[in-house]
């Protein structure tokens, strides 16, 4: 069996994505998702120009040579562009595996390690009361996990809470990135009175998580670490850059709130230190981003040594392809924590159709061959492309916030 035939397919039914498609001389074929959100473009140049030219000839179930093949035939190795290339080669590779075997792609990984995964989904509000009606919708539409994100007084716009309340929450609002402007001590003030209010009413059964978005310095996220210890949150997550890991063992010196970190991270090594040092408890790396199946399950292997466990990116610029796998994924590895989940439109569904599906706040597996998820071309022609970027965040005296 051989490749025979390989091309990338751009389609916008919402949020841009970007899916790959290889078909082998026997007809089989396997999709993966190459979606970068914000540098959709630049991942297809690669794919197109660079790696679909490599693969043509070459046996699809060579899935791990193919991969180093990739790795290092680039010399110039990881990258978010380079890695989410591999990794839509690599998920529509193991798509084809599966549909060969005429298995679910969970089992060909080892087989169930649960019967459910759970989920959180998101509820924002432009201040504490809207927020605690989007968390009580959540709970009613079956949620046992829910990460909160509230407005904060003196702060115009927030990223990670909907401009409008009862709107699903969309990042990447602009042609070009916008600018907001950010209060460090404003927010430090307020976060710990929303979680007063979301304990005083649900109570402690729920899981609540929250994302600080990388905006803080260590000293401040140990701060607002112990500042929540009282509302037992099931992570604080992405409270600061990690491209110094070390930052985080200074957080954990201060505070015994759970740690998450890695939807930016596209390899091993941007977790390394601080998985083997248990600076943090959920690594949250995605198999979009981060080299796909191949390389994520060993980022888990290292991670299940130290303690730590999965809470994969879910975002909604991420496709259906990629979920559906990360949800084989999920039930497959032993050391599962949770899964993000941002609904998709209905439109996307449509263009991407699968098989997993939502019930009582988890995900349940599909049977399907494969990883479950296909892609309607036709459809997808009906939705172009167009540019959308993700914001920069200013500080009220007008500085880029760096760190």
């Amino acid at each position: 069996m051989k490749i025979e035939h390989a091309y990338t397919i751009v389609t916008s039914p919402g949020r841009n994505f970007v899916t790959l498609k290889i078909v082998t001389d026997e007809g089989t074929y396997g999709i993966g998702d190459a979606t970068l959100n914000g540098r959709e473009m630049a991942v297809v140049a690669y794919l197109d120009e660079h790696v679909i030219p490599a693969l043509i000839g070459r046996d699809p179930q060579r899935i791990e040579d193919i991969w180093h093949y990739l790795y290092r035939g680039a010399y110039w190795r990881r990258g978010p562009v380079t890695m989410s290339a591999i990794a839509a080669v690599d998920m529509a590779l193991w798509d084809i595996k599966a549909k060969l075997a005429g298995m679910p792609l969970y089992q060909l990984l080892g087989g169930k390690s649960r019967e459910r995964v759970m989920v959180y989904g998101h509820a924002t509000g432009r201040d504490i009361e809207s927020c605690l009606e989007e968390v009580a919708r959540h709970v009613d539409e079956g949620y046992k996990a829910v990460r909160v994100q509230a407005g904060v007084p003196g702060i115009a716009s927030i990223y990670g809470v909907a401009k409008k309340d009862g709107e699903p929450y969309e990042p990447a609002d602009a042609d070009l990135p916008a600018e907001h402007v950010w209060s460090t001590s404003k927010y430090l003030n307020h976060v710990p009175k929303l979680f007063a209010a979301v304990r005083e009413r649900f109570g402690d059964d729920l899981h609540v998580l929250h994302d600080v978005h990388h905006r803080l310095t260590p000293i401040e996220a140990a701060r607002l670490g112990k500042a929540v210890e009282p509302y037992n949150l099931f992570w604080l997550e992405d409270c600061v850059p990690a491209e110094n890991q070390e930052g985080f063992g200074l957080i954990r010196q201060h505070t015994t709130t759970p740690l998450a970190v890695g939807e930016v991270f596209n390899s091993l090594f941007d977790a390394k230190a601080l998985i083997e040092n248990q600076w943090i408890d959920y690594i949250r790396a995605t198999l979009t981003h981060a080299g796909g199946i191949t390389h994520v399950r060993r980022l888990a292997d290292l991670a299940g040594l130290y303690h730590v466990r999965t809470g994969f990116h879910g975002p909604t610029d991420l496709s259906p392809v990629c979920m559906g796998a990360a949800i084989h994924f999920d039930t497959w590895v032993p050391n599962f924590g949770i899964q993000e989940y941002m609904p998709h439109t209905a439109t996307t569904d449509e263009v991407f159709p699968h098989d997993y599906r939502f019930e009582d706040g988890h995900f349940i597996v599909g049977e399907n061959p494969g990883h479950g998820v296909d892609i309607d071309e036709e459809l997808a022609k009906q939705y172009p492309y167009k540019r959308a970027s993700l914001p920069v965040n200013r500080l009220e005296d007008g500085t880029l916030w760096h760190w």
